[in-house]
């Protein structure tokens, strides 16, 4: 990645407002590890709706505001930008449009969505929802859902309605368990990922291990894919551009089209 530095666009990284650092030491720990790790630009994402619901729009922001303020005092070389990672719930799309509910970076187009982690909702009426309220949602770590990664073929309807799918970094160098790992690495052989973000949480657990991850996504997907998940798509993302899914290497075809290429020759 030389000259372009990662785009984090889901941290929790703001104290005091969700499972992330419990005090601003720790927070601003965490934004001195990204830079270590090679992060130039993070969005502060803190979980909104669910067990998060007290989490409001202005909350976050004043909490974000400090945020930069003590983060200006250091000098570090770090852009960071406000946002959320935000529940699924049925009232989601009219909360966004009034503002309740916090998209993520300056343009404000897209927007981070989780699931529960043991719940496999029907994506096509969430997506269809968001995105009539004007918004693209970004389906955040699926790979971490057991009930997501067994129904695949829904993640592909997803992306092919114009979704966005978010790895975490961690879940490709094992942070969360070999079967973690393998459902990410599907993931990625299978052309349905976008953007990958550390969705850091502390300094010490879950913390952010950029270099780590990115030589992982070089060694299965090659330098310019990674480069397009960790930088060039997060970085159209912070614009409000749109995004595209890598070229995968002939290896890393989904078995489908290795078969139709074969037979086309």
């Amino acid at each position: 990645m030389e000259g372009a530095g990662f785009v984090d666009i889901h941290c929790h990284i703001l104290p005091g407002l969700d499972d992330g650092p419990s005090d601003w030491q720790e927070a601003l720990q965490m934004a001195r590890l990204a830079v270590a790790q090679g992060v130039t630009h993070l969005v502060a994402t803190p979980h909104q709706l669910g067990a998060f619901s007290s989490n409001s729009a202005t909350k976050i922001a004043d909490v974000f505001s400090e945020f930069q303020r003590r983060l200006a005092q250091l000098e570090l070389p770090l852009k960071v930008f406000l946002g959320a990672d935000v529940r699924i719930e049925p009232e989601l799309p009219a909360r966004l449009i009034r503002g309740e509910v916090l998209p993520i970076g300056p343009a404000g187009r897209y927007v981070l969505v989780e699931l529960p982690f043991d719940v496999s909702l029907p994506l096509l009426p969430v997506l269809e929802g968001i995105r009539a309220a004007g918004f693209r949602p970004i389906l955040t770590h699926p790979e971490r859902s057991l009930a997501v990664g067994r129904h695949l073929e829904e993640l592909r309807r997803w992306v092919n309605g114009g979704g966005v799918i978010q790895l975490t970094g961690g879940s490709l160098v094992g942070s969360f368990g070999v079967e973690v790992q393998a459902r990410a690495e599907r993931l990625l052989r299978e052309g349905l990922v976008h953007v990958v973000a550390s969705d850091a949480h502390g300094a010490l657990k879950r913390r952010p291990l950029w270099r780590r991850v990115y030589e992982r996504l070089e060694e299965l997907l090659g330098e310019e894919p990674a480069d397009l998940l960790c930088h060039d798509n997060p970085a159209c993302i912070l614009a409000g551009q749109d995004v595209c899914l890598p070229e995968l290497p002939s290896g890393c075809l989904p078995r489908l089209l290795r078969w139709m290429y074969r037979k086309a020759s």
